[in-house]
């Protein structure tokens, strides 16, 4: 079992470049793949989950040129080209994969089945499914989980649809099958999710409406193949940033972040904790924001994180809590039961993992409160079961920059699901992350 011996440091310092954004990449492959014309593809990033994506549309058809690592060509077949696999699509560890192609392919006129690993097969598909029966897809799971079998040429309508949690992924699906429907398709959300498809498939040339939490989509006859830029990756970029906040020298430089509004609540988060953080350079990657993020020590206070902030930080939360161990007070997160739903249930793994280090965090419900130690170094030496989520692995990592002796984090390959390079980052920045079998 792969794993990481991380040994404690006094500071991290420097300029560094994290890998393509996860969600963006996906997207990318799967409207290039129906778009009419090549798309050409920048700043992909070349992780196990968006190869997973990669390899499905590939077996569907489409023909992708890689001339980089991290560049893509992608020669749409247009939206009734996509043909049957005839085999089980396998998209590995990502619940974005297996949750977006569910609705893309509900409007296909062919039968598909989508599989993954041993945790894909036990994340929950039902939250997909249902909605899309609505439309008239025909989707059948195990007990609510994949295999997710899909049969093909059913009619599709537009519905109305107000989602119960907020979740990007649903909305996602229900968009991408809206492609394919009879009439417009509406989503409510109860709360502002992530708008990548939004953004990509109005770059794509389809109609989409979107004010206060209402978003609609209009079949469009086709979608034309475009230009894309992927930024750096937010998600990946919370790691570093919590990093600098508890032990930066003076300062460290994130390049190139896509900073979409939807994306970035850990910012403000961050910021309600008193954390110096300063958003220079801004640019824009296509439809996406695009800035460098400084990062400079900090002294953060607990705080009741706002619940209108959880979903839009809700992947960045198992590096919040590594910060939040080290804030001057209590603080709490309510409103984050999707938390255990990921890859792992995270509340439980970062409390046991806190745990494991010698801070007490009380689960709850929906989310976690902590006290945390803002002197010296409040983790202990210790091993982490990271319980093959990515997240957790990374996050602890960074706990290694207060800590009183080395870390060692077990179950750690799925890391290259998002960040490949990751050690090779961790140790630019100053951080002594070994890799070890």
């Amino acid at each position: 079992m792969a794993s990481y011996s991380v040994t404690p440091v006094d500071y991290v310092g420097g300029e560094l470049t994290v890998p393509g954004d996860k969600s963006i990449s996906h997207r990318s492959l799967m409207l290039g793949s129906i778009a009419e014309g090549q798309t050409h593809v920048t700043g992909f990033l070349a992780s196990e989950d968006c190869l997973a994506t990669m390899a499905a549309m590939k077996a569907m058809g489409v023909q992708i040129e890689r001339p980089t690592p991290t560049e893509l060509r992608v020669q749409g077949v247009g939206m009734r080209g996509l043909r049957a696999a005839g085999k089980p699509l396998d998209l590995g560890n990502s619940g974005t994969a297996i949750r977006l192609m569910t609705g893309l392919l509900a409007g296909q006129a062919f039968d598909s089945e989508l599989v993954g690993d041993s945790s894909l097969m036990n994340r929950p598909m039902e939250r997909v499914a249902k909605p899309l029966r609505l439309m008239g897809a025909k989707i059948d799971t195990r007990e609510g989980k994949p295999p997710v079998r899909i049969q093909g040429g059913q009619p599709l309508r537009g519905i109305h649809y107000d989602l119960p949690v907020a979740s990007a992924q649903v909305k996602s699906a229900i968009m991408l099958a809206g492609l394919y429907a009879d009439g417009a398709t509406t989503v409510v959300e109860p709360g502002v999710t992530r708008d990548h498809t939004e953004r990509m498939l109005l770059t794509f040339g389809c109609r989409v409406d979107a004010a206060r939490g209402r978003i609609s989509v209009t079949p469009p006859s086709r979608l034309v193949a475009s230009s894309l830029e992927v930024p750096a990756d937010f998600s990946s970029s919370a790691f570093f940033i919590v990093a600098g906040l508890l032990a930066a020298k003076d300062l460290l430089v994130v390049r190139g972040v896509g900073i979409n509004p939807t994306r970035t609540g850990l910012l403000d988060i961050l910021g309600l904790m008193g954390a110096d953080l300063r958003l220079v350079n801004h640019r824009s990657a296509g439809a996406e924001p695009v800035a460098d993020i400084e990062i400079r020590p900090s002294r953060l206070k607990g705080i009741h994180v706002p619940e209108g902030l959880v979903a839009l930080a809700i992947d960045e939360f198992p590096a919040f809590f590594i910060a939040a161990a080290c804030a001057d007070g209590e603080t709490m997160v309510t409103g984050a039961e999707e938390l255990r739903v990921k890859e792992s249930d995270r509340l439980a793994a970062m409390a046991n993992g806190l745990a494991a280090l010698g801070v007490e965090a009380e689960v709850l419900s929906d989310g976690m409160r902590l006290r945390g130690q803002p002197d010296g170094r409040p983790f202990s030496e210790g091993t982490i079961d990271s319980h093959g989520d990515h997240r957790i692995a990374m996050a602890f990592a960074m706990a290694s920059v207060r800590a009183r002796g080395e870390i060692r984090i077990l179950d750690v390959a799925n890391v290259a699901t998002s960040f490949p390079g990751f050690v090779e980052v961790s140790r630019s920045a100053g951080l002594a992350v070994v890799p070890t079998p």
